[in-house]
């Protein structure tokens, strides 16, 4: 998508394009709109960042619930969202051998515990040992470091979305 593609589009099709940006929370786009046209990606993403920043601490636990655990039930029954699965398939989730399979599931039990939501990564660029590794040292961060640290996540998957967006 141009800029100039970017810039043309009413709002069903913005809501199209972007609504599944931030997983699962089509809400940062609609809100986003309201200060359309935008004339790069760049622009965009700082919009739907500061609707988030403004949306308030509930929103913001209840957008970080949104997203899967990483090779979790979601994952195993096939129910990500395309993006989902794309990002957790390149990382090498989706072909885990059954013991990194049951070392992924402990972590995501004990970070759930802890936090009260899933661990989130970008994970696009990473591998499992990575991801691995920040798992292990995330659970030591307290409850407003790591929801700090999983929103960050979020705001780098949206901008990757938003790079393959504009890239296709």
């Amino acid at each position: 998508m141009t800029d100039a593609e970017l810039a043309a589009l009413d709002r069903s099709r913005f809501i199209a394009a972007f609504g599944d940006v931030f997983e699962h929370s089509a809400w940062i786009a609609e809100a986003a709109w309201a200060q359309a046209p935008f004339h790069s990606m760049a622009a965009l993403h700082a919009a739907m960042v500061a609707v988030l920043d403004a949306a308030g601490t509930a929103a913001a636990i209840a957008l970080v619930r949104a997203h899967p655990d990483l090779a979790g039930k979601a994952a195993l029954a096939g129910e990500l969202t395309a993006d989902s699965r794309t990002e957790q398939a390149t990382s090498g989730l989706s072909s885990l051998t059954a013991a990194e399979l049951a070392q992924f599931q402990r972590l995501n039990d004990a970070y759930r515990e802890k936090f009260g939501f899933p661990f989130v990564m970008a994970v696009r660029r990473s591998d499992k040992h990575a991801i691995l590794a920040a798992f292990a040292e995330r659970l030591d961060n307290d409850p407003d470091m790591e929801l700090a640290r999983a929103l960050s996540e979020i705001q780098i998957i949206a901008q990757l979305r938003l790079d393959a967006i504009a890239a296709a």
